[in-house]
């Protein structure tokens, strides 16, 4: 009976693992398709954040954000932290923001698994206009 218990709380665990956003994930461009960064996705504070760690294109390994301003001007884009201040409302993460250091522009932001819990909806959006890109989860 303990070994069935122990059972069903290791899956139960793993599933609602499976389910959370937090982790690595690779960002893919809605428009190319091409694999861009590996954004981690964590937690501080009660929010949610998410930080470029890696590049995948060899030849922007060393990009700076020319296009943003303040603080963020001239600094390198590995490193970024892109994804601020969500928090969590049902099967969605919203009131933060979301930071595109291509063209220096902060957008309102809204995250969320899709039915494969390997792939996150990320999508920016200002007013009734937005964008969606799907993540893929880095395993490993």
């Amino acid at each position: 009976m303990n070994r069935v218990v122990a059972l069903l709380v290791f899956f139960m665990s793993v599933t609602l693992s499976a389910q959370d956003i937090m982790g690595k994930w690779k960002t893919i461009d809605d428009a190319t398709g091409e694999a861009k960064s590996i954004v981690e996705i964590y937690e501080r504070d009660g929010k949610v954040f998410g930080k470029i760690i890696e590049i995948l294109n060899p030849k922007n390994k060393n990009a700076i954000c020319t296009k943003c301003e303040g603080d963020a001007k001239d600094k390198p884009i590995l490193g970024f932290e892109l994804i601020r201040d969500m928090k969590k409302e049902g099967k969605y993460y919203r009131d933060g923001t979301i930071f595109h250091p291509e063209n220096g522009k902060e957008y309102k932001c809204r995250l969320k698994l899709t039915d494969d819990p390997n792939v996150l909806q990320v999508r920016g959006y200002i007013a009734f206009l937005y964008a969606t890109q799907y993540w893929e989860r880095v395993v490993g």
